[in-house]
């Protein structure tokens, strides 16, 4: 879908009066959404059009008996807070969140409101549920992965690659989900023959940096873990990986297509999907309580053979055949 019929159908129907969109007394039911992203991401714009579409294959129409108010927050905690506070007081049917800074934000403000999340590594650990089966509060959804998929990373680094002796390993350290993912790559490491060293990240500067000295060392490998941060500033990474002729590993697909070497994890845009089921759901009557918390069941290995090139890289033809999408 094009941007700018994107953003029409984001924003065009708030114009609309209320008694217009409310056509024969039907309701018109309000959905707060929370995103940790530029408004103008095409990663988050296309996840919120597969989210819009699935909601209309269930009856809801933006503008007739559904509302969107939608708020876009970058990833920073102030900012996530201050957009939390302002959905909840809008008074909306559902909320829906992606990722743990944003229920975190989300819980400091309500903790009536229901609200299906997204991405989120471990909502068990981070209390915003009771327990994956029975979630027992005012919130359930969709995890993000388990802490264990780091581990992938780390052994697609070494198969793509395999006189990496050394990975430096990008993470947010103020986030539980860069400590967990890093304790799994670690944990791994020892096995593959590989030095792990991980590197805080919280501003641009640390990444150019953190690449800038690993790549003066031979056989050296570069890991992005699943964060905010990573995400928002994946062209850098991308641009400053390759630039050095970096192997480096990423934790989404669209970081691939963004031009990265290589990346295995869950479907980014799949959840969406999943989640306007909850949505609808609960608008019709049933409790987050009451629906349990789902995993991710799509899982993708993606390889941009171009960036191979360029980093004078073959990739083994049973790595080829196993990945769900290769860009050529």
């Amino acid at each position: 879908m094009r941007r700018r019929t994107f953003i029409s159908l984001l924003g065009g129907a708030a114009a609309w009066p209320l008694t217009a969109r409310a056509q024969q007394g039907e309701r018109l039911r309000r959905v707060g959404v929370l995103l940790p992203a530029a408004a103008n991401d095409p990663e988050f714009q296309a996840r919120m059009t597969t989210f819009q579409q699935a909601l209309h294959e269930l009856g809801w129409t933006i503008g007739h008996n559904i509302q969107l108010e939608i708020r876009w927050a970058l990833p920073d905690a102030a900012k996530i807070l201050e957009q939390a506070t302002e959905l909840v007081a809008l008074a909306p049917d559902v909320i829906f969140a992606t990722g743990g800074s944003t229920m975190v934000a989300l819980q400091q403000a309500t903790r009536t409101f229901p609200i299906v999340f997204v991405q989120v590594p471990d909502p068990v650990g981070a209390g915003f549920v009771d327990s994956l089966a029975r979630p027992g509060g005012n919130a359930t959804g969709f995890t993000q992965f388990e802490y264990g998929v780091g581990a992938k990373l780390l052994e697609l680094l070494k198969e793509i690659s395999p006189g990496v002796m050394r990975a430096v390993v990008l993470r947010d350290p103020a986030s539980p989900d860069g400590v967990g993912q890093f304790a799994a790559i670690q944990a791994m490491g020892p096995s593959l023959g590989v030095e792990l060293r991980p590197i805080g990240v919280r501003d641009p500067d640390e990444i150019e940096r953190a690449v800038t000295t690993i790549v003066r060392q031979s056989g050296s490998g570069l890991i992005v873990t699943a964060s905010g941060f990573a995400i928002l500033h994946r062209e850098r990474i991308i641009a400053l990986a390759n630039r050095h002729r970096l192997v480096a590993v990423y934790p989404y697909r669209f970081f691939v297509i963004s031009g990265g070497l290589t990346s295995y994890g869950p479907s980014s845009i799949d959840p969406y999907r999943r989640a306007a089921g909850y949505v609808d759901r609960i608008l019709k009557g049933e409790k987050p309580a009451d629906l349990p918390v789902q995993a991710p069941t799509k899982y993708e290995l993606a390889i941009n053979l171009k960036t191979a090139k360029g980093l004078g890289l073959t990739v083994p033809p049973m790595l080829l055949a196993r990945a769900d999408e290769v860009i050529e």
